[in-house]
């Protein structure tokens, strides 16, 4: 059985001008430990259809299934990575990540022990009594995505998370959440406009048209060295060919 399953979802916007279909029967699977992309044309509703995946908004019609239940009954499952790290400025690193363990009232001896475990793995120990202010973006990323990990979710859903990063710490901050997500068996669902990004980071990409929103093609990422990290399969020889293909599906996606 799937992790998670993406069935019959129909979304329709109402406003004073009508009807506007946006999401047009959506389906797919996600496996326990995949790490899927999802690319699509400028305003063909991928975060809106992370929004409904992740139980954040409701579609027309549809369901979205966590090991076969209403993910609404399983929102404790998930993790939400979006574009900004949303840290606030006024706390430390330290309380920072802890806040959502304050807030659900699961801030214990072990939960601070398992906090400072992935600080230390990930190089920010030193650093959990700074401020966002004192760090680097790619930093403040890390430690926006340890918050998400101190609550132990199942399923991560990443919103661009790395739009607001300049190109060169876009590489390493990707190598940076590739190995952390998978160092901690997380399975992960991003959407990105960025083709190279998707192809370097995932297991598969899902292409959707342009809207009323569908899947186009569903495109396995597998490179003969899977223990590649992102930053060394955008120097591989493969990475190309998915490129072009991705390329053209996305160029057909807009017709």
């Amino acid at each position: 059985m799937s992790l998670l399953k993406i069935s019959n979802i129909y979304l329709n916007y109402h406003s004073i001008k009508g009807e506007t279909k946006a999401l047009n029967n959506i389906n797919f699977e996600v496996n326990e430990g995949d790490f899927i992309s999802i690319l699509g044309p400028s305003g063909c509703g991928k975060s809106t259809l992370l929004n409904i995946m992740s139980g954040l908004l409701k579609p027309s019609n549809g369901q979205v299934l966590y090991k076969g239940e209403n993910i609404k009954n399983n929102l404790d499952k998930i993790g939400y990575m979006f574009q900004k790290d949303n840290l606030f400025e006024w706390n430390t690193v330290w309380e920072n990540v802890v806040l959502g363990l304050k807030i659900k009232k699961q801030l214990n001896a072990e939960s601070q022990e398992s906090i400072h475990e992935l600080l230390d793995t990930y190089g920010l120990l030193r650093f959990k009594n700074h401020y966002p202010s004192q760090l680097s973006g790619g930093m403040r990323q890390r430690v926006a995505l340890i918050r998400t990990l101190a609550l132990k979710p199942e399923i991560l859903f990443l919103d661009e998370p790395f739009s607001a990063l300049d190109y060169q710490s876009r590489l390493v901050v990707c190598d940076d959440v590739y190995k952390i997500i998978k160092t901690e068996k997380k399975t992960a669902i991003m959407v990105t406009h960025d083709i190279a990004e998707a192809i370097s980071i995932s297991q598969k990409v899902i292409v959707l048209t342009r809207r009323p929103s569908n899947v186009k093609v569903e495109i396995p990422i597998d490179f003969e060295n899977n223990d590649l990290t992102p930053f060394e399969k955008r120097k591989n020889p493969q990475f190309s060919d998915y490129f072009n293909r991705l390329w053209k599906e996305l160029d057909q996606a807009n017709e």
